[in-house]
């Protein structure tokens, strides 16, 4: 009889996901827990369930644009996927948007809302795009306090009725680059009914969007970032016409296939400003601070969904004899990689708490110190893990994880985006390096990575709060070393950055861990630390990296 290769499955994404359990546990009261976990488990057997499914079988959809109706007239309809269209129902019933402006669990509502990204994000085909911006709207109306603006927009915006529910667009990159914006060409210009808008936006990613936040230069203004100005759109008039919005073409792009995003040309849109006529870079930096928190919890649930079909094919395919599950080379390929998923996890749901406290008005000093900084640094440092984790995970998988139709290789094109939106690696390092001039903001990193290191007490974990000690330590003194010498010290802010980021996260993994074993929650999470721990570490004890193999990829 022929043999047949069983293909991996996932089961209920909540209760297999002990990380995400006790993480919740750590860090939400019991009485708030309590009330989401129910949610949360649905919202786990939906993703690992019906919504997979139908990922899978929408696989071959992708957006289509129809620039002209039947009788000539412009009217440039994207029509998106099944599976988009499931998800923009399931974003508002669940409040993806809603929850951490409902403020049901006070400073606990981000980890709330991202405990449900996390989970159904890798079943949606990349949606979490257009959510992320529309929540970085809301939140940019808000703090900046144009009170007709935001009563327009945020509660539709955060509105729980499908149908009526809004999704914002965020357009700022053009031919002239993505991170320099201060070579913006868009203009503004008054007219008798107000400001309208024209230029070319290269690439936009929520083009279906009701409302947009863009950058334009108001007719006069000097050039650079200074003389720029937010402005507010909503991208179709009363008829439900294009509102001087041309879309040239939807970008072929090498992942994120299922994102409309598309080129477009303003030409006369009518717009507000948002908050004055200058400092735009300014005035939009809550929405980039709301779409890089987005970024990283979604680079950790990548990680989760491409661990979770390794580990799973794992115990199903034989080769050689055993089930790979029993060979110790692959356990150890996969339990280096749930190290990486666990440590850039943590720092994920770290910056969702902090933006929750942030929020809630509850923050300390040290936390907006903290959070300015850890924003850049855990972009950076979960993008660049996602592609590797992706990439590591397929290749456990051999030729059928390239190979089309069993819906793998979406895993590492879609990853690919994490480290380049929002901010590339190197943007993102040199931001880290001006966060970290300010006054008290490496104080409170430090303070951070050595009050985690602190709580530690158990002897198993000391590779890792060693490995942290010693990291921060180089990182301070190499500051120090380039301090009078800006080139070198640009130079060198990548490496810097992912350093800290990567410190971060082994901070917070052993803190966990010691949690995890003062609660009677196993050893696992102790086992991540020490792999994490003995990263670049020459001398590996290979029978206890053996044992952690197995903690680790829940083999008994």
């Amino acid at each position: 009889m022929s043999f047949f290769q069983d293909p991996p499955r996932l089961g209920n994404t909540y209760d297999a996901d002990p990380l995400l359990r006790e993480a919740l546990a750590r860090l939400m009261p019991a009485p708030a827990l309590l009330s989401v976990e129910p949610e949360l488990r649905y919202l786990g057997e939906l993703a690992g369930g019906r919504l997979a499914q139908l990922q899978q079988d929408d696989r071959p959809n992708e957006p289509r644009l129809t620039q002209w109706d039947a009788w000539g007239r412009r009217v440039d309809a994207i029509e998106i996927s099944p599976l988009w269209r499931e998800a923009e129902r399931l974003a508002a019933e669940h409040g993806l948007v809603a929850v951490p402006y409902e403020q049901e669990h006070g400073e606990h509502s981000r980890l709330h809302q991202m405990a449900m990204v996390y989970l159904l994000e890798p079943s949606m085909d990349v949606y979490s795009c257009p959510l992320a911006m529309t929540d970085g709207a809301a939140r940019t109306l808000l703090d900046l306090g144009n009170a007709e603006l935001a009563g327009r927009a945020v509660p539709r915006l955060t509105s729980r009725v499908p149908g009526q529910a809004w999704t914002s667009g965020q357009w700022m990159t053009e031919r002239t680059g993505g991170s320099d914006v201060g070579r913006t060409e868009t203009v503004a210009r008054r007219s008798a009914e107000g400001w309208r808008l024209w230029g070319t936006k290269w690439f936009t990613s929520a083009t279906t969007s009701q409302m947009a936040l863009t950058l334009a230069r108001p007719d006069g203004n000097p050039a650079g970032s200074k003389g720029l100005a937010l402005f507010y759109l909503e991208t179709r008039d009363a008829a439900g016409l294009p509102n001087g919005i041309a879309v040239n073409r939807l970008k072929d792009k090498l992942g994120t296939r299922k994102v409309p995003t598309a080129e477009l040309s303003l030409e006369g849109a009518l717009a507000e400003p948002v908050a004055g006529l200058r400092d735009g870079v300014r005035n939009i930096s809550s929405l980039l601070n709301t779409t890089r928190l987005w970024n990283t919890v979604v680079a950790a649930s990548a990680m989760r969904r491409s661990l979770a079909l390794a580990l799973d094919y794992a115990r199903r395919r034989t080769a050689f004899g055993e089930r790979l599950a029993e060979k110790p080379l692959h356990l150890d390929t996969l339990a280096a990689l749930e190290a990486e998923a666990e440590g850039a996890f943590l720092l994920a749901f770290r910056l969702a708490e902090l933006q929750g406290r942030v929020e809630a008005a509850v923050a300390t000093d040290a936390d907006r110190l903290l959070l300015r900084v850890l924003t850049p640094l855990a972009k950076l440092t979960t993008g660049r893990q996602a592609v590797a984790v992706a990439s590591e995970a397929l290749e456990a998988f051999g030729g059928a994880g390239y190979v089309e139709d069993t819906g793998l290789p979406r895993l590492l094109r879609d990853a690919q985006v994490l480290p380049i939106w929002e901010g590339t690696t190197n943007v993102l390092a040199l931001d880290a390096l001006r966060a970290l001039a300010a006054p008290g903001v490496s104080e409170a990193l430090a303070r951070e990575v050595e009050g985690l290191v602190r709580a530690v007490r158990d002897p198993s974990l000391r590779v890792a709060c060693d490995a942290v000690s010693r990291a921060l330590a180089n990182a301070r003194g190499w500051m120090a070393a380039t301090r009078d010498r800006p080139a070198a010290l640009e130079a060198g802010a990548r490496r810097l950055a992912l350093t800290l980021g990567r410190t971060a996260e082994l901070a917070l993994l052993a803190a966990h861990a010691q949690w995890c074993l003062d609660n009677g929650r196993g050893k696992r999470a102790a086992a991540a630390a020490r792999r994490l721990g003995r990263a670049g570490v020459d001398l590996v004890d290979a029978e206890v990296d053996a044992a952690d193999a197995r903690l680790l990829c829940l083999v008994p």
